[in-house]
């Protein structure tokens, strides 16, 4: 009430907000645990388990043979880092916290840097981990060779963003109608096991089969993605541009929505529901 108002310039402003996102950045990454190592080792233990299950359904059903020639584990890890990648960041930004949360009664704090902060979090927690899998297999088992790394790195950050862009729809959404908003995140999140294309190929499938998978951009994320780790392996029926039109559209749409929706929010809507 008697604080001095500080006019600072644009460039003063995003520092400001900037330091506010990395605090808050460091509080999404320790929401799953105190201790900000035991939630990457907690996430590290998801991603090997997904590569193994993944491993032994391939060499199970005898599938190995319609995989890339070339490293068949780097040929899954491939879909599963960008599978996971989405999924955690379609989660972590649905799940942030909106104009109602008891957090935003603190000044610095507004819902964009909730969702910037929830977003770069699961980034974060998703690259750690995929760089030290990617290690320990490269120096441990058996030395890996990647096309194009800076492309297909450029694919895991594509896979982030459409992630995060669903995310804020639902976000936006969520006070609207949350029972049918959880609902809609489950399945899809459920469907992306299958409609990512993460255990097949674009350049395998028929055309009646492609058009059920090429709505996603996930799965040209991924299908891109083995296009730049693979020298074998040349995309014809998959763009990324595709994906990056689909997050810019929806960044917009969610936006739009989160202006709208914190004007009118209300702390008893959560009485409410």
């Amino acid at each position: 009430m008697f604080q001095q108002r500080l006019h600072r310039s644009r460039f003063g402003g995003f520092l400001a907000m900037s330091e506010v996102v990395y605090h808050s950045v460091g509080r999404s990454v320790r929401s799953k645990h105190n201790n900000a190592f035991i939630a990457l080792g907690l996430n590290l233990m998801q991603a090997v388990m997904f590569v193994l299950v993944f491993y032994a359904m391939f060499a199970i059903l005898g599938m190995r043979g319609s995989a890339i020639r070339g490293d068949f584990l780097l040929y899954v890890m491939s879909g599963i880092f960008l599978f996971l990648t989405h999924a955690k960041a379609v989660g972590a930004v649905a799940g942030a916290e909106g104009p109602s949360s008891p957090m935003m009664q603190h000044a610095p704090m507004n819902t964009i840097v909730a969702i910037l902060s929830a977003a770069l979090g699961s980034l974060y927690i998703q690259i750690m981990s995929l760089v030290i899998i990617l290690f320990v297999y490269h120096v441990a088992f058996t030395p890996i060779e990647i096309e194009q790394p800076i492309a297909a790195f450029g694919m895991v950050l594509l896979s982030w963003i459409t992630g995060a862009a669903v995310g804020l729809v639902l976000l936006v959404m969520k006070p609207w109608a949350p029972g049918i908003v959880g609902i809609i995140s489950t399945i899809y999140q459920r469907a992306n096991m299958i409609a990512s294309g993460k255990m097949f190929l674009a350049n395998t499938l028929p055309s009646f089969m492609l058009a059920m998978f090429d709505w996603n951009p996930l799965f040209h994320c991924i299908d891109q993605a083995r296009g730049f780790v693979f020298i074998n392996y040349n995309p014809h029926y998959s763009n990324w541009e595709y994906a990056a039109w689909v997050a810019l559209v929806l960044i917009m749409l969610g936006l739009m929505g989160e202006f709208y929706t914190r004007r009118r929010a209300s702390i008893s809507w959560n009485a409410k529901r």
